[in-house]
């Protein structure tokens, strides 16, 4: 009997959470960007934390304002929104321009977050190309109010979105590197001359 409940329970508990997870639009967007790549014989993107933070980033700055043909993906080529506060965000994610250059920002106003809507949003419209794109391997997504914003990245030292603690990581190994190939030598010199 009280294995019997216990299975009753897990399924009820896996059902819901499985429903919560389809209600997700973050969720469905990113299985439905994938399935769009995967028909094309693309890979699929993996989700990027640092590319998520960015993207949480500027949807809480496009949160409350109106969709227009100057926002999201109706955008006019050249008349994209500049964010004074960008240099913010960055810091926020720990992210630096340097590693951010060859990534893609996409966002997308869509009333209500309409699940396909929001994916047509992304697949049929200008910001197709980016997805058809191969080098892009990443992708970071978040929503606020009716703005999805979805982030890509690629796996090249401009575009990988790594956090600047990795990149000062590396700095440090080569600087420490350094000074002990320079102790090295010095000791060598010492035993020389000795």
């Amino acid at each position: 009997m009280g294995l019997g409940i216990f299975l009753l329970s897990f399924f009820f508990l896996a059902v819901l959470l499985d429903s919560a997870r389809s209600g997700d639009t973050t969720g469905q967007l990113l299985r439905g960007i994938n399935d769009y790549r995967v028909s094309l014989n693309l890979s699929s993107l993996t989700e990027n934390e640092n590319a998520d933070c960015l993207a949480a980033q500027l949807a809480s700055a496009f949160k409350g304002q109106d969709c227009s043909n100057t926002t999201g993906s109706d955008t006019v080529p050249g008349t994209e929104e500049q964010f004074p506060d960008f240099p913010d965000y960055l810091t926020a994610c720990h992210l630096n321009a340097t590693v951010t250059r060859d990534g893609f920002i996409m966002p997308a106003c869509v009333p209500d977050l309409a699940p396909d809507l929001v994916l047509a949003n992304y697949t049929k419209s200008q910001y197709n190309q980016k997805l058809n794109d191969s080098s892009y391997a990443g992708i970071g997504i978040a929503e606020e109010g009716n703005w999805v914003v979805v982030v890509l990245t690629t796996n090249t030292a401009t575009g990988n979105y790594a956090s600047a603690a990795d990149a000062s990581a590396g700095s440090f190994i080569s600087v420490a590197d350094h000074n002990y190939v320079t102790l090295l030598l010095l000791g060598f010199a010492i035993y020389l001359v000795g």
